[in-house]
């Protein structure tokens, strides 16, 4: 492939460590990839937290995390846009709340946001590739988890927190987050609280000029139409803490209101409130060295107001259950096994409701082992689920029907060090993941997308398998990470224009199918970080990812281009200050009824100053994006709203974390 010609650049790659300490490498505990809690992770994993979240947070969950290897985002306007990891999004992408289910209908449709504040979170946890072994096998393009501390898992003797606000950006953003958290006690007989709230309000996203598709042709704009949002929410939550462990509740609510932008007088009122319970025992005895358990209850429901009308209401109630035991050392083998259990009611009301009524259980049991043999670190596991996907059919959607499932998921995966600095890893794993329940009965017009979308309630599991190979070098405060992957599908669930049309309100739109056809996704992966002075480091990055329908050699849709980016990271004292390049090739490989994309550069500067005041301390910053104004599209979002919404314009934000 065209793309790993690039491989000579692998010595340049840095990892986005904005505010980390230069030693201080990403290939730490990712507790998401590992529950075991070994530094030892075959599967490409990243990890954003403390000054580096802060610094790279953005409105949505999906713009926080695109600008990290192999992750971009689909970008249905400023405020719905969902992760999408080499190539992969929908229900190939699990979406975590604490590892448990985040429960909305994101996966449903492009329009619909993730409902997690990122104002809130601690930190986030990406895995790349299948990690179908520990959350289900509709992770196999990779998990996003996203950390709290809504359930204290710490015992704190006194009171900490952080405020933060920030004002500015390409939304004129007006934002605000206040975290708390105390307790009182000893770790084995005490007691910890959480509280938090944030808000925020952004305007219509500024954009450099550019032609705006409308009915009667198109209009000049500077603005993305029908962006504006606003959002609220808040938590509490409370631990008891034992002889090695811990047990705690919590309980959250998050309201949003955000234009869809595809339609200029259409809002989103989504609303969702999570009850949560987690624990954990453990012990240096005995057969059993660990118990964790969690469960959750969801409850979704957005409204999609046309004016002041309340139009198609889409509501989702979902458990999640999961329990995890940890098995004393057996010989050279450390490990665990878990169970989880999942069930979601959808619903959908309206003249808009594309998908029937249905009901949806999922149980998995899974297994991990992990084991020091002949010099190599070795990981092995296994999942066996039962999916059970009822319909209560419809009108339009025929009779009530039923399908079931049982997939199966294996993973073996090794990491070989060569030498101190040096590292090989491996990954092999065979994935199966059931469809989703739009896609087994979906028959109706999809707004959202300019389609007429119909579903297949004869497909059958969705069988993958695939390869990870990487390479690292760690040095002081250097590191230079690659990966090259591959994965092929034997029937990838895609959406498939037929030919048909379909007539709506005079006009002609295309009918899309749910279709099983044979499919191949590869790509590259390459960051690094070179130190080449006192408070100087150079900072680079590549991905590119291809993927083709194997029997018709047709593209994948909305698969990221060749991207790039270059950087320069200073430090002295207290101020740090990043400037950075990215780019993206002009995307020309698309799917029928798709347009290329053209290719973009950007530049953004980002500067930062540590403030302290006796026992408190504080970060300033003051960011600057897209210094050049540069027009730029996103490949990666749906044809029908990417040249309504380009990426945001010239813009600066500031703001202040105070932490005590």
């Amino acid at each position: 492939m065209r793309f790993f010609a690039l491989a000579p650049l692998a010595a340049a790659c840095l990892s986005l460590v904005a505010h980390a300490d230069p030693a201080e490498s990403l290939d730490k505990v990712v507790v998401t990839g590992n529950p075991l809690k070994s530094q030892v992770l075959a599967q490409p994993s990243d990890s954003l937290s403390g000054d580096q979240l802060v610094l790279t947070r953005a409105a949505n969950l999906g713009d926080t995390l695109q600008g990290l290897p192999g992750v971009a985002a689909t970008n249905f306007g400023p405020n719905a846009s969902r992760p999408s990891i080499r190539g992969l999004d929908g229900d190939r992408v699990r979406i975590l709340n604490n590892s448990g289910a985040s429960v909305d209908a994101s996966n449903l449709s492009f329009d619909h946001g993730v409902a997690i504040d990122p104002l809130v979170i601690d930190k986030v946890e990406v895995l790349r590739g299948a990690a179908a072994l520990l959350y289900g096998g509709n992770a196999v393009g990779g998990v996003v988890n996203t950390l709290d501390n809504r359930i204290p898992r710490t015992l704190i003797d006194g009171l900490s927190g952080a405020a933060e606000i920030r004002l500015g950006g390409a939304s004129r953003d007006k934002s605000g987050a206040v975290v708390l958290d105390g307790g009182a006690g000893r770790p084995n007989a005490g007691w910890g609280w959480h509280v938090d709230l944030a808000g925020r309000d952004a305007g219509d996203q500024i954009a450099p000029r550019f032609a705006s598709p409308t009915e009667d042709g198109s209009e000049s704009r500077t603005s993305v139409r029908n962006s504006a949002a606003r959002s609220h929410g808040g938590a509490v939550g409370g631990s008891v803490f034992f002889q090695g462990g811990f047990a705690g509740v919590s309980l959250d609510d998050y309201h949003t209101n955000y234009g869809t932008t595809a339609e200029p007088d259409v809002t989103i009122r989504m609303q969702r409130q999570r009850l949560a319970t987690a624990g954990e025992w453990a012990t240096a005895d005995g057969p059993v060295r660990r118990v964790s358990w969690q469960l959750s209850r969801n409850r979704y429901e957005h409204v999609e107001m046309e004016g002041d009308v309340a139009g198609t209401t889409f509501k989702s109630r979902g458990t999640d259950g999961r329990v995890e035991v940890e098995h004393a050392a057996i010989g050279p083998f450390k490990g665990l096994v878990g169970l989880q259990t999942e069930a979601l009611d959808f619903s959908a009301l309206g003249e808009e409701a594309f998908v029937p009524s249905t009901r949806t259980r999922n149980t998995g049991l899974f297994l991990l082992e992990q084991a020091r043999l002949a010099g190599v670190d070795w990981s092995a596991g296994a999942r066996s689920e039962r999916v059970t996907v009822d319909s209560d059919g419809g009108e339009r959607f025929g009779a009530p029907a039923s399908r079931r499932f049982s997939p199966t998921s294996l993973a073996l995966s090794g990491v070989l060090p060569l030498s101190p600095s040096w590292s090989l890893s491996a990954n092999l794993n065979r994935t199966q993941r059931a469809p989703a329940y739009y896609e087994l009965f979906a028959n109706g017009l999809h707004v959202a997308s300019a389609s007429y979308e119909r579903g297949d309630a004869g497909l059958g599991l969705e069988t993958s398998r695939g390869l990870d190979l990487g390479l690292k070098w760690e040095g002081d405060g250097s590191h230079v990470h690659v990966n090259v992957y591959e994965t092929r599908f034997a029937n990838y669930i895609a959406l498939q224009a037929t030919g048909e049309s379909f007539d709506h309100d005079g006009q002609s739109v295309p009918v899309y199918a749910f279709q099983a056809v044979p499919a191949r996704l590869r790509g590259v992966e390459l960051e690094g970080r070179w130190q080449f002075g006192p408070g100087l480091a150079l900072l680079s990055q590549l991905d590119a990812v291809r993927g083709n329908n194997r029997a018709t050699g047709e593209p994948l849709p909305r698969l990221a281009p060749l991207r790039a980016m270059l950087g320069l990271e200073a430090r002295r004292g207290d101020w740090s200050g990043k400037l950075e390049w990215r780019g993206a090739a002009r995307q020309t490989r698309v799917a029928e009824f798709d347009t290329p994309t053209p290719g973009y550069g950007t530049l953004r500067l980002s500067i930062a100053r540590q403030l302290r005041w006796g026992q408190t301390d504080a970060l300033w910053y003051l960011k600057l994006d897209n210094l050049a104004n540069k027009l730029a599209y996103n490949a990666t979002a749906v044809p029908t709203i990417r040249e309504l919404a380009p990426q945001p314009g010239r813009s600066a934000q500031t703001g202040l974390q105070v932490r005590f």
